[in-house]
Formats: structure tokens, C-alpha cells, sequence
């Protein structure tokens, strides 16, 4: 049987995952200083995690009795947030926490915009069960209204008047919206290509040679050979076909592309931390030092997209 809603949002058991459309600072400090008030009354901890500045005004607004981070750096690589909510809700066993998440933010990109909606599609599938109530703020004002209109898509229940009620887009857990689940673009015609079936160091060396000449920090190339390493060691591991690198930059950004003829079942695959005599490793170590991870997986194949900003972020 479900989980019934209460005043304030909180649920008896369970999930419960909510978005909520703001329009100006009034709106938002209000409706979330009542989400998070709530929780604490309830003994509740709460993690907030909102954009750069927002952090500020927020604890001046709500004071100590949260737990604060900047989205632009927890949620930098979208792929990151998982875990970190993860980690919260392991720090408090036996307590229903709160979450305030707000990973889409006007300035982002299409791609990080993307990759934002991926995950909040992806939080219910992997907090199904969980006590954990999550509101994740919109900026109806600033963003595009495809963007917000897609937020119900990906969230069970919308936030109005203080209470939760259900989206009437939602298309289940996992689901995104179909502009998000396209393949992705073509690399650019000036891509550098190269093909490998066994043997990894012309990959290596590929990656190590553009991001060189792209004038990528040294500790930052090293990073993006071992996420392209990471990948390129999958398609050897998993597949016979051998995998396509594509590499290329931008005045802000590295991308390195692989393609291989596997398939990732698992729809969390990078998300959760595998124990360590568990294989599965490589994604995890991917989203981990990579500013941005776009994947698209099916039977026809998988195409992993790395982007490291040339400027350290």
C-alpha cells in the first residue's frame, strides 16, 4: 500500500520525491524553510543542496540545523548526487532524512540540463523504498519552459500550496524526458578517430596528446586518460568488436567519446559504489573525475561522452 502524504510533505514510509516551481527568492525561501522546518521538527536531518550564492542566503534564513553544499560543485557531474544523498541517508540509520537538491539552474548547459533530468529520474529508482523526502526546486522564471515542464516526467509528485500532489506526467521510475534520451549529437568532422581491438595505449596516448595540446593541466589530462582507459577497458572486457575513440575540444572543454557494440543493463551503473571484490568499478571512477558523463546504452550499443573543462573548475 502506498505511502499517504502529510502536511509538509513527509510520508509515513518510503520515498516520497517532489518537485517544486519557484518564482522569485520570497517564494523559495519560504516554501523551503517550511520543507525543512518540518523535517526538523520531526527530528529529520536535512542536506540542502542548492547553487553557489543560494547557500549563503539559505543558511542565514534557515541558520545551522541543516547540512549545506554548493550544487555547482556536489553536482558539477550530475552523476554525483546519487552518492552523496546516499552517503547522507547511510549517516542517519534508523531516521528519515530530508533532501533539498536543486541540480538544474539557468546558465547550465543542454548536455548538463540533460544529465540533470537523467538523475532525478534515476533518484527514484535508487532511493526506492528509502526514507527519504526530497524537494527539488525549479526556477520557473529563469529556465526554459521545456525544462520545467519536463520536471514532471521525472518526479512522482509536484509541491503546491505545501503539500505534495501527483504529477500527472510522471512516467515511472527511471523514465526521462524523451529529448533526453536521444542519441547524441555527431562528433565534429575535426575529431581526431581512432579504432582499437586489443590493446589500449594508442588510446592512452590519443587522449594524453590532445588534451596536451589543448592546454589541460597535467593533473587534469591524467584524470581523462584514466576515465578513457576506464571505458576503452570495458569494451575489451565486455565485447568482441574492439571500440571507436572520438576526441575533440572546444575554447572551454575537452570531449572524449567512446563507442562500443556493449550494453549497460543496469540503469545505475557509476551511480553506486560497488564493494571492492566487486567488478563494475569503471564508471564510478569516470563520473568521478569528469566535469560531465553523458551515456546512452541500448542493443544496438554504448556511447560514453567525457568532458573535462579545460579551465579547472
Amino acid at each position: 500500500m502506498p505511502a499517504t502524504p502529510a502536511v509538509g510533505g513527509a510520508l509515513t514510509d518510503g520515498l516520497s520525491h517532489q518537485a517544486f516551481f519557484y518564482r522569485g527568492q520570497r517564494d523559495y525561501l519560504a516554501q523551503i524553510k517550511a520543507f525543512v522546518g518540518v523535517g526538523l521538527a520531526n527530528a529529520e536531518p536535512a542536506l540542502i543542496a542548492v547553487p553557489g550564492h543560494k547557500v549563503s542566503v539559505l543558511r542565514d534564513h534557515l541558520g545551522e540545523g541543516a547540512r549545506y553544499a554548493d550544487m555547482t560543485q556536489l553536482g558539477r557531474n550530475p552523476a554525483l548526487i546519487i552518492p552523496q544523498v546516499q552517503e547522507f541517508i547511510d549517516a542517519h540509520p534508523g531516521q528519515r532524512v530530508r533532501y533539498v537538491g536543486e541540480p538544474i539552474w539557468p546558465g547550465r548547459s543542454a548536455a548538463e540540463m540533460c544529465e540533470a533530468a537523467w538523475n532525478e529520474a534515476l533518484i527514484n529508482l535508487a532511493f526506492s523504498g528509502m526514507a527519504v523526502t526530497i524537494l527539488c526546486p525549479y526556477d520557473a522564471a529563469g529556465l526554459p519552459p521545456s525544462v520545467v515542464g519536463d520536471a514532471g516526467y521525472t518526479h512522482p509528485a509536484i509541491l503546491a500550496n505545501g503539500r505534495p500532489v501527483p504529477a500527472a506526467r510522471y512516467a515511472g521510475p527511471g523514465s526521462v524526458p524523451p529529448q533526453c534520451d536521444r542519441p547524441l549529437p555527431s562528433p565534429p568532422a575535426s575529431a581526431e578517430t581512432l579504432g582499437y581491438q586489443a590493446d589500449l595505449q594508442p588510446v592512452r596516448r590519443l587522449v594524453a596528446s590532445h588534451a596536451r595540446q589543448a592546454g589541460l593541466h597535467a593533473w587534469r589530462a591524467g584524470d581523462l586518460v584514466l576515465a578513457a582507459s576506464e571505458i576503452a577497458g570495458n569494451t575489451l572486457r565486455h565485447t568482441s568488436a574492439g571500440g571507436t575513440v572520438h576526441i575533440w575540444h572546444s575554447g572551454e572543454e575537452i570531449l572524449c567519446q567512446i563507442q562500443d557494440q556493449g550494453w549497460i543493463t543496469d540503469p545505475l551503473a557509476g551511480r553506486i559504489r560497488q564493494p571492492p571484490e566487486e567488478r563494475g568499478h569503471g564508471l564510478w571512477v569516470v563520473n568521478q573525475v569528469c566535469d560531465l558523463v553523458e551515456l546512452r546504452t541500448g542493443r544496438s550499443g554504448t556511447t560514453v561522452r567525457m568532458h573535462m573543462s579545460i579551465r579547472e573548475p
